[in-house]
C-alpha cells in the first residue's frame, strides 16, 4: 500500500521546545527508585530500557540529582513531628544569604562537574509559595505568619495582620525558590533545574460521576500567578502518581492527562521563544498499594509521551526486590522500550527528526505504540527493528503533529521508510531478549511466553547495576 507525503498542521503552531537531553530520543525513561538494597541482597534489577539509572539517595555525581529539604541550603520549615521551627520556620524569618551560601557548597558537592548534562530537582514540600494553597497540615505556615505580623504591630486588626502576613510570606517564599533556581542555573547551567510537584493540578474527585480530570479555573489562575517560577525554571517536574482507587479505571488517563497538559500549558506562559522540557514523575506501582502498574502504564507513561513530555521519571518503588525484578523483566522494560522506540519513530517519519510528536487533540485516546517492530539484543546492545505498517503511519499523520526543537526546522510531513528501521535503545551486557508487538495488546498489554494471548513474548534479560 502506498502512502503519499502529506503535510498536516495546526491552526495555531506549537511553540518550539528545548532539544532532548539524549539526542534523537524525544521521550525516555529515567529510573530514580531507591533500589540499591536489591543489589546488596543479590537480586539483580534489569533496567536496560531506561536511559539513566539513578537513586534518590544523596549520592554525588548522578545524572538526576534530587535535593531534599536538608540537602540544599537552609530551607525554612516546621518539623511536623514536634512543630519545631527549623531555619526560621517560615520563609520571612529565614536567613536567605546564609541559605544561598550553603546551597552553593551543596551544589558543588552533589553536582561536582559543571559540564555534564542532567536533571536537578528540588524537592521542597513543606510549604507552597502561594498563601491560599497552604491548607490542611500546611496551615501552620499561615498561622505562624499571622502571629509574626501581629508581633510587628500589635495594634493591627486580624484582617490587617493577615493581609500583611500573606504579602510577606509570598514575597519571601518567592525569593527562596527563585534565587535558589538562579544560583543552581548559574553554577550548573548544563543541568535542567526545577521544583518537584510543579505545576500541580489538584484534579482529585475521580469518584464523582462525570469526572473529567480537568484542572479547575481557580487552579489555572493560581498557576498563572506563579509565572515567575515558570520563567525561572529550566524544566518542569509534575507528578502523576496513581492511587489504587484508579486501578483499571478510565479516570486514570483523565487524571494523568490533565496534569501533564497543565504542565504543557504553563511551560508556554513565559515570553521566550521556546518551552522548557517536562519530566513527569510516576511510581511503578500504585501509591497506596503493593500492586504494580500493568495496563495502567498506558494511562500514565503512555499519556505522558503522547502529550509531548521529554520523559518519565520512575520513583518510589517499595515492593520486594523479587517482585520488582520480575515486574521489570516481564512488564515495565518492554513497555518503556516500546514507547521510547515509538516516540523516536514518530519524530523521524513525521518531524524529520527535528521535533517530537504531540497529540493534535490532547483529550483523545491515541498513543505512541509500535505494533510491527521487534526488540533484539546483539552483543549487549538493544534495538527495535522493523518497518512501520501503513495503518500505523496514517494514524501518526492523522492524530499527531510536531513540536519542533529550538533552532531546528520541522513540519508534520509523513515520510514512509522503504527499508527496515533500526532504533538503538539502552545498552547493557545481557543475554538475548526478544519481544513481538501486536495491535491486540492495546487493551491487554502484557503476557509472558506461557500465555496464549498474542502480546509480548519475553525471554528474560539481566542488566545488573
Amino acid at each position: 500500500e502506498r502512502i503519499h507525503h502529506q503535510c498536516i498542521s495546526f491552526s495555531l503552531p506549537l511553540p518550539t521546545t528545548e532539544p532532548p537531553q539524549f539526542d534523537g530520543y524525544p521521550f525516555v525513561g529515567i529510573w530514580n527508585a531507591p533500589t540499591p538494597v536489591c543489589k546488596k541482597l543479590g537480586i539483580p534489577l534489569d533496567t536496560w530500557s531506561f536511559k539513566e539509572v539513578t537513586t534518590p539517595a544523596a549520592v554525588p555525581g548522578q545524572f538526576l540529582t534530587l535535593f531534599y529539604t536538608d540537602h540544599l541550603g537552609l530551607y525554612p520549615y516546621v518539623n511536623p513531628k514536634n512543630n519545631q521551627q527549623i531555619n526560621g520556620g517560615i520563609p520571612q524569618k529565614g536567613n536567605l544569604p546564609a541559605h544561598l551560601k550553603k546551597a552553593y557548597s551543596d551544589i558543588n558537592y552533589y553536582i561536582p562537574s559543571d559540564t555534564t548534562p542532567g536533571l536537578a530537582v528540588i524537592d521542597w514540600e513543606d510549604w507552597r509559595p502561594l498563601w491560599d494553597r497552604n491548607w490542611g497540615a500546611k496551615d501552620i505556615y499561615r498561622q505562624l505568619s499571622i502571629a509574626y505580623a501581629q508581633m510587628k504591630d500589635p495594634s493591627w486588626l486580624p484582617s490587617q495582620a493577615t493581609a500583611d502576613a500573606k504579602k510577606q510570606f509570598q514575597t519571601a517564599a518567592r525569593n527562596y525558590m527563585e534565587k535558589t533556581l538562579k544560583l543552581g542555573i548559574s553554577q550548573r547551567p548544563k543541568r535542567l533545574w526545577g521544583f518537584y510537584l510543579f505545576p500541580d493540578c489538584y484534579n482529585y474527585g475521580w469518584e464523582t460521576p462525570g469526572y473529567t480530570g480537568q484542572c479547575s479555573d481557580l487552579t489555572k489562575s493560581q498557576n498563572d500567578q506563579l509565572l515567575w517560577l515558570w520563567e525561572s525554571s529550566t524544566a518542569l517536574y509534575p507528578s502523576v502518581y496513581l492511587p489504587g482507587s484508579l486501578k483499571n479505571s478510565p479516570n486514570a488517563a483523565l487524571f494523568v492527562r490533565n496534569r501533564v497538559q497543565e504542565a504543557v500549558r504553563v511551560a508556554a506562559l513565559p515570553k521566550r521563544p521556546f518551552t522548557v522540557p517536562i519530566y513527569v514523575y510516576s511510581w511503578p506501582m500504585f501509591s497506596n498499594q503493593n500492586d504494580f502498574l500493568s495496563m495502567d502504564l498506558i494511562s500514565s507513561i503512555g499519556e505522558t509521551a503522547a502529550l509531548g513530555a521529554s520523559g518519565s521519571v520512575l520513583w518510589g518503588a517499595s515492593a520486594s526486590c523479587e517482585a520488582l525484578s520480575t515486574y521489570l523483566t516481564s512488564t515495565l522494560n518492554p513497555y518503556i522500550a516500546n514507547v521510547t522506540a515509538a516516540a523516536k519513530l514518530c519524530s523521524d517519519v513525521l518531524c524529520q527528526g527535528n521535533g517530537r510528536c504531540v497529540r493534535k487533540d490532547y483529550n483523545s485516546n491515541v498513543y505512541l505504540n509500535q505494533n510491527t517492530f521487534r526488540l533484539q539484543e546483539s552483543q549487549g546492545k538493544y534495538m527495535a527493528i522493523g518497518i512501520p505498517s501503513s495503518a500505523d503511519l496514517l494514524t501518526l499523520a492523522d492524530k499527531f503533529t510536531c513540536q519542533c526543537y529550538k533552532g531546528r526546522s520541522c513540519s508534520p510531513k509523513l515520510s514512509r521508510p522503504r527499508t527496515p528501521m533500526v532504533i538503538p535503545l539502552e545498552t547493557c551486557p545481557s543475554q538475548l531478549y526478544t519481544a513481538t508487538f501486536s495491535s491486540s495488546c492495546h487493551k491487554r498489554i502484557y503476557c509472558d511466553r506461557r500465555n496464549s494471548l498474542p502480546c509480548y513474548f519475553v525471554l528474560q534479560c539481566k542488566c545488573i547495576f
